[in-house]
């Protein structure tokens, strides 16, 4: 098996330009910092920025605190022409939110908006009650503190966004959606050069305001995005030749997928959406990362001085019934700078473990189909369900024990791939099924969010440690919308 395909099988909006974007770690090397213009937002070439931080409001030792505001933002994309946008804080994307495992954390919503919202921090093992589920909105107006704490072996990258009942893919195409990292007292690749790459999509109308969706948006998932990283349209990344880099790619597009590549240079797969990998995958030509999921992956760059390569979103093959418009996309440009190389970095081979759930004691089918059925949300042709049913926020769907380890068969008789996603915990492949062939996980890892191929199957190994009502959806947003979404009920044990 080639390494791309070994890969494979295991596993966009606006220029954060606005009044106050900017600051963001200085671990982010080679990237500009503070506010830019609030005009030509979207001239391609200029430095890559760093993300702005959220500030940590409390003195208490060991508590994270603060404030995200939901609210109507006007922004200057475009010169000349102001886009209505809606905004956590004022910029695009939101800010980082930096935790620490163990830390206490309470980050109170405001919500500014005319609709509902919540703030699901997703893939982090937080209580059902703090996970910003659609039966528990955010009302125009109103407040809501959300409260948790960090579990210890969590550190990885995640990221937030609402998830409101039918809303989550206009208010994300609208720009709310923000990265999340939670950090390790001890981390063996502290000592890297870090950057954090948040791809997003954004897709304007005649006007310079964010596209409504169509009815091929609500079939497909949305259609004909441009695609922006930390907010800038194609931006330069300047490093020293030969450095050795720890890279955080986030895919927070609505419905894209990529197979993440970089011109002469071989990928090292270290991390996944739960973490890092108990060892690195070294000499990777590409990576697949489907909508939701993040990876880490170390690159030591070119000892080429004043060079430059492509890091590019390749396209994909996930169209239904031929309709798709995705193609070969870039993503920014890595240029090496005019210094002498640099000694790139020993990597340890040991990265941490991977812990055994345990034996499953019980085993799960989510059946993924589709139904021809025009005048769907939005105009939809499709209806796209689980177990035959839309989803409904007042009714169980699955109920699973407290602490108990499941197998949950995900089986996917549809047309297309959809990115399967779970509330609430991380979960471990096993394997996949394809034309009665069933092959194994090709290694080991934390997921969140897993791919299932058209007319193909996924299996997993899962336990959700809090008892509660969780959601499990396909992550294409316009899907979860219209009802590829169902609700679990975890009891206690």
């Amino acid at each position: 098996m080639k390494r791309r395909q070994f890969l494979g099988n295991a596993l966009a909006w606006t220029g954060g330009v606005l009044t106050g974007c900017g600051g963001g770690s200085s671990s982010n090397d080679g990237m500009a910092s503070g506010p830019t213009v609030a005009a030509d937002a979207l001239l391609e070439g200029q430095p890559l920025r760093s993300l702005a931080v959220l500030p940590n409001e409390s003195a208490v030792a060991g508590q994270f605190s603060g404030t995200l505001t939901a609210a109507p933002t006007p922004a200057a994309l475009l010169p000349g022409q102001s886009t209505a946008m809606w905004l956590y804080n004022g910029v695009a994307p939101g800010s980082l939110l930096e935790l620490r495992e163990g830390q206490h954390v309470r980050i109170r919503l405001d919500n500014r908006l005319a609709q509902d919202t919540t703030v699901h921090w997703h893939g982090l093992l937080v209580p059902p009650d703090q996970d910003g589920n659609p039966m528990d909105p955010v009302r125009p107006g109103a407040s809501r503190l959300y409260e948790f704490d960090v579990p210890a072996g969590t550190a990885g990258t995640y990221w937030y966004h609402p998830h409101a009942h039918q809303t989550v893919a206009e208010q994300v195409a609208r720009g709310l959606a923000g990265p999340l990292i939670v950090r390790a007292a001890a981390d063996p690749l502290a000592h890297l050069p870090e950057v954090t790459m948040f791809v997003s999509g954004l897709r304007l109308d005649g006007n310079a305001q964010i596209s409504a969706h169509d009815s091929m948006d609500w079939t497909l998932g949305r259609q004909g995005e441009m695609l922006l990283v930390n907010g800038g349209r194609l931006p330069v990344l300047t490093v020293r030749p030969g450095t050795t880099q720890r890279w955080r790619i986030l895919n927070a597009t609505s419905a894209r997928y990529f197979r993440i590549a970089l011109d002469g240079h071989a990928l090292t797969l270290v991390g996944t959406d739960g973490g890092l990998l108990a060892t690195p995958i070294a000499g990777l030509s590409e990576i697949l990362l489907a909508p939701a999921q993040r990876i880490e992956v170390l690159v030591t760059v070119s000892a080429t001085p004043n060079a430059r390569y492509r890091l590019r979103a390749m396209r994909y093959q996930p169209e239904f019934m031929g309709l798709g418009t995705y193609r070969d996309e870039d993503l920014l440009t890595l240029a090496t700078s005019a210094e002498s190389p640099a000694v790139p970095a020993v990597i340890a081979s040991s990265l941490r473990p991977i812990g055994e759930l345990g034996v499953p004691g019980r085993r799960q089918r989510i059946e993924l189909s589709e139904r021809m059925a025009m005048g769907m949300m939005g105009g939809g042709m499709f209806g796209f369900l689980i177990n035959g049913r839309s989803f409904d926020m007042d009714r169980v769907d699955l109920t699973a024990a407290q602490g108990q380890v499941e197998f949950w068969d995900i089986v996917n008789n549809t047309s297309m791939d959809h990115p399967f996603h779970i509330h609430g915990t991380q979960f471990e492949l096993v394997s996949r099924e394809a034309a009665g062939v069933v092959t194994p996980a090709s290694y080991r890892a934390w997921l969140d969010t897993v791919n299932v191929p058209a007319r193909q199957s996924a299996t997993i190994k899962v336990r959700q440690t809090m008892s509660g009502k969780r959601m499990f959806h396909c992550h294409i947003l316009e899907h979860e919308d219209a009802g590829m979404m169902g609700v679990l009920e975890v009891r206690p044990a």
